[in-house]
């Protein structure tokens, strides 16, 4: 009889590859990076944990194949081939939640830098030049606007608390949240932009999300505020922003993403003197795969072998996440 098969494409620590084999002890179970390890299996495999685009290629030249369940390594699922794999009944979990302390942290690591200056200080600092640069800003007792109140906006909008800060959301439900003091829905965003000293992007990427941030959200905003992506790159057009920014419409940004990554070295946002960049990096956390494998993935696979309904962060393939 054919064993069922259990691929995870992560190098994960020993602890974690015995708890996995105890609890599926007749499986096949293939763990690592190395495509070696698992590329001739893919086709067999029942359960994929962490998303390649080798894995891609691998499974869909297969007409047919038993996967009955994919674990992302990312919150996002926008770079997965959702049509594909909706129409084959396949079922995806993601690894939302996981970023909410660093991502955070980042947030409020690019709002600070940007506000007291940092990034300028640390340029002056290669040249040894000590210039004031006109620095008055605090943060304190500020409007922010968090678009897409999720795990992360929640963390963020009770960080934002301790400042002092005004918080409004926008999220799909327009259910309230105890650190946002008003919510609003998608539809109302250049309502409550106006409203904001900083706007954080925290959305997932869907056709309803594309391009959300354009000429019009910035003509709305006010001059003196910053935008701060952390979400998908191509929520952001990023030629209305540059143009924005070079009108004074916004003070300033802080980027994690970007509509091409890496950054192309012709890009005028690596030297823009009010834009902070960042590679992608604003999720990286030294207990990523902790939180995937303890709050996420284990979990689920206790509810699979049971012939139980997948609990955490199953993705809705209408709102594609």
């Amino acid at each position: 009889m054919t064993k069922r098969k259990l691929i995870i494409t992560q190098n994960l620590e020993d602890t974690y590859v015995e708890q996995l084999k105890s609890m599926v002890p007749e499986w096949d179970i293939l763990i690592g990076k190395d495509r070696s390890i698992w590329a001739e299996h893919i086709k067999d495999a029942e359960i994929i944990a962490g998303w390649k685009s080798e894995v891609k290629d691998l499974l869909l030249e297969q007409e047919q194949t038993p996967l009955k369940w994919i674990q992302t390594w990312s919150a996002g699922v926008n770079h997965l081939p959702l049509s594909s794999f909706q129409s084959r009944e396949v079922q995806i979990t993601s690894a939302n939640g996981v970023h909410a302390y660093p991502i955070s942290e980042t947030i409020f690591a690019l709002m600070l830098g940007l506000t007291r200056k940092i990034h300028t200080y640390v340029k002056n600092q290669q040249s040894k030049t000590w210039h004031h640069e006109n620095m008055k800003l605090e943060i304190h007792n500020k409007t922010i606007g968090i678009i897409g109140v999720g795990a992360i906006g929640e963390e963020t909008a009770k960080i934002a608390k301790a400042f002092g800060m005004h918080v409004i959301g926008i999220r799909h439900s327009g259910k309230p949240s105890s650190y946002v003091d008003d919510m609003y829905t998608p539809n109302q965003l250049n309502h409550i932009l106006p409203k904001c000293d900083y706007v954080v992007i925290t959305l997932p990427l869907t056709a309803k999300t594309y391009h959300l941030f354009s000429a019009e959200q910035f003509k709305v905003m006010k001059p003196s505020a910053f935008l701060i992506n952390i979400g998908r790159g191509e929520i952001v057009v990023e030629d209305d922003l540059l143009v924005a920014l070079e009108k004074g419409e916004l003070a300033g940004a802080g980027l994690d993403v970007f509509e091409q990554e890496p950054l192309p070295e012709e890009s005028k946002l690596w030297n823009h003197d009010n834009v902070i960049v960042t590679p992608h990096t604003a999720g990286s956390t030294e207990y990523y795969d902790h939180r995937v494998m303890n709050d996420i993935f284990i979990p689920n696979l206790k509810n699979y072998i049971a012939n139980q309904p997948l609990s955490v962060n199953l993705v809705n393939y209408k709102k594609g996440y």
